[in-house]
């Protein structure tokens, strides 16, 4: 705790108090680099020095108050590897409209029907393609462990013969196989007969070793299909409600969630990660493009599930491009970002600023040296996480609100508006941000790495023309144009950024800030002033994606407001005053057993209800689905 303190009196935060929320130091360290790489200075040595001090400072700040890490992927086995570096692809498939359905209940049988005649297809591979790696396994321990899985599947197939009995038809005859099914088999086939880039084909297997590499791939294709519906099988299961009666799908989600089938996933991955001891790194890279295709491959075959019935995902399924308007407003720090902002312009400024003993360009205003700017910057720091909290603890109320008034929370947000604008006035009054060159903070801003699939998701809203959407970012940050250089780095010059702008002479901050978003009062009004500005001549649909307390009271006057990453201090607040936050999945499968033919999603402002999410792609499958 001592030591924490002490870091954070180092370097200034964002003014959102994000010590806990920073995520993995070891890449916050990194990123920091790699930024400060991007800037030119006139004396390296000088970098490194403040580099070297600066571990001390805003980047320490970051690892200061996070618990120990877990094991790194190195230490993880291959297979864990995989499903870690994949996960994206089993949100997608969580969040198909034919999953969330099954999940809830309400999945029409004829649906379901469908549904096991094509997993009845797909199994049968499945067994053949284990069948198959069995022939090409060099190791007795590891035939056995084959045919104990082969003998799982033909397990999972009983289980739907039950299914076909009870409706009284013949799996064989009740539908088609779908493109999806047939597309996913043949891989499996494909790579189970050796069809693989670099592998010999079929009957020229000379050495065991070939043998034993056809069996590897073979399982790097089969483990995640083994780990999807485990994981499915779980979550599902963990979402049943013994006081609601019976699920209709309970046999379904008590076989993938059993133990007997989660430790078969866990045989699977424990076979692939011994076969694949003894391969390349290329012969890795060949696991690892089997593994993610197959990944794609359930996603798609959970997509091409025909679904007859309304579903609340994903959300444009249910927009009118020609009637309705989307629009989407996330925050900037943290939300999307991995390192804050404020630390970027603080570490632009110390290492590009002069030593003491150096004399400045006759050109350039006067600034402070970096021995100086580094130890105002502590004081800054200190000063701010001392009251933020004396501010916070101010305003909450002593016991716990039961119901939800936004009018109090506002009222009560208004305090902590004003300490923000006391603490940007003297961040303002000190000089640190004076002398900073703006092409600095472009390259800056162009290196600032952003959340996994932060960016992915912006591209797909902006480049889909027919979707009628838009994007605002409203954002605390002091300069608006490192928000702008972000982006744009990724070709999204088309978002809306609502900051704070530095004031230039000569592309050089004077250390003065034109004030437009400094508080959560200041957030709203920018987000009601935008609502305003499209009118009502079509059904607009609001959206807000944020981290911190200074999001909250933009996250409650949206329609939907989803809470990224596991702000403490965000859903202290929130809590006190009545918030309710609901993981966004279990809050869909709850929306879909209550929605019905001619009914609406019924997404309300201000109802006091948050959904929170832990990654960029459960919002992306959440809107824009797969």
């Amino acid at each position: 705790m001592v030591a924490a303190q002490a870091v954070v009196q180092e370097m200034p935060e964002s003014f959102k108090n994000k010590i806990e929320e920073m995520g993995d130091s070891n890449i916050v360290q990194a990123r920091h680099s790699e930024i400060i790489d991007a800037i030119d200075s006139p004396e390296e040595d000088e970098i490194c020095l403040d580099r070297s001090q600066l571990a001390m400072g805003k980047s320490s700040l970051s690892m200061a108050a996070i618990p120990p890490k877990s094991p790194s992927p190195e230490e993880e086995g291959l297979a864990r590897r995989l499903w870690i570096k994949f996960k994206r692809e089993s949100v997608f498939a969580m969040y198909s409209p034919f999953t969330v359905c099954l999940a809830s209940g309400n999945l029409k049988l004829e649906t379901f029907r469908h549904y096991i005649a094509q997993d009845f297809h797909f199994l049968k591979a499945f067994s053949q393609a284990y069948e198959l790696a069995e022939e090409c396994a060099d190791d007795d321990d590891a035939k056995l462990s084959i045919s104990e899985l082969r003998k799982g599947v033909l397990e999972e197939l009983k289980m739907h013969d039950s299914f076909v009995k009870e409706w009284g038809t013949d799996l064989a005859k009740m539908a088609t196989v779908n493109s999806a099914t047939v597309k996913y088999t043949e891989f499996l086939l494909a790579t189970a007969s050796g069809k693989v880039e670099g592998v010999k084909g079929p009957g020229k297997l000379a050495t065991p070793f070939e043998k034993t590499k056809v069996a590897a791939y073979t399982l790097g294709a089969m483990s995640p299909c083994m780990r999807l519906y485990a994981f499915l099988g779980k979550e599902f299961h963990a979402l049943l409600n013994a006081n609601e009666g019976n699920h209709p799908y309970t046999k379904w989600i008590d076989n993938y969630s059993s133990e007997s089938f989660q430790a078969s996933a866990l045989q699977n991955e424990d076979l692939l990660d011994k076969l694949s001891v003894s391969l390349t790194g290329e012969e890795l890279d060949i696991i690892e493009k089997l593994y993610h295709q197959a990944m794609k491959l359930e996603v798609e075959f959970f997509c091409a599930q025909p679904l007859a019935q309304p579903t609340v995902v994903p959300l444009i399924k249910g927009h009118n491009p020609a009637g309705d308007r989307l629009i989407i407003f996330s925050d900037f720090d943290l939300t999307c970002t991995i390192v804050d902002s404020s630390a970027i312009l603080a570490e632009i400024a110390i290492v590009t600023a002069p030593k003491s003993d150096q004399n400045q360009p006759e050109n350039q205003l006067g600034r402070m040296s970096s021995g100086e700017l580094r130890n105002t910057w502590g004081l800054l720091s200190k000063q701010y996480t001392e009251e933020y909290e004396q501010c916070i603890e101010s305003f909450m109320p002593s016991e716990k609100v039961e119901n939800f008034n936004y009018e109090t929370l506002h009222k009560a947000l208004e305090q902590l508006s004003h300490f923000e604008k006391r603490a940007n006035s003297r961040v303002i009054e000190s000089g640190v941000l004076k002398g900073i060159n703006l092409e600095d903070i472009k390259k800056a801003g162009e290196r600032l790495s952003l959340q996994d699939g932060c960016t992915t998701f912006f591209q797909k809203v902006v480049k889909n023309e027919n979707l009628n959407a838009n994007v605002h970012v409203l954002s605390y940050c002091w300069c608006g144009d490192l928000i702008r250089a972000s982006f744009s780095s990724a070709g999204l010059n088309a978002l809306n950024v609502h900051a704070n702008e530095f004031t230039f002479k000569e592309s050089i901050s004077t250390g003065e800030i034109i004030e437009k978003v400094e508080s959560p009062i200041d957030k709203v009004q920018a987000f009601n002033n935008t609502l305003e500005k499209y009118g009502t001549d079509r059904k607009n649909l609001s959206v807000y994606i944020g981290d911190s307390v200074g999001d909250l009271l933009c996250l409650l006057e949206a329609d939907i407001g989803i809470v990224i990453g596991s702000s403490s201090s965000l859903r202290r607040v929130g809590s006190q005053f009545g918030v309710t936050f609901i993981p966004l999945y279990p809050g869909l499968v709850k929306k879909q057993k209550e929605y019905t033919e001619g009914s609406s999603s019924n997404w309300k402002e201000k109802s006091g209800i948050l959904y929170t999410v832990s990654s960029w792609a459960e919002v992306h499958a959440f809107i824009l689905g797969w």
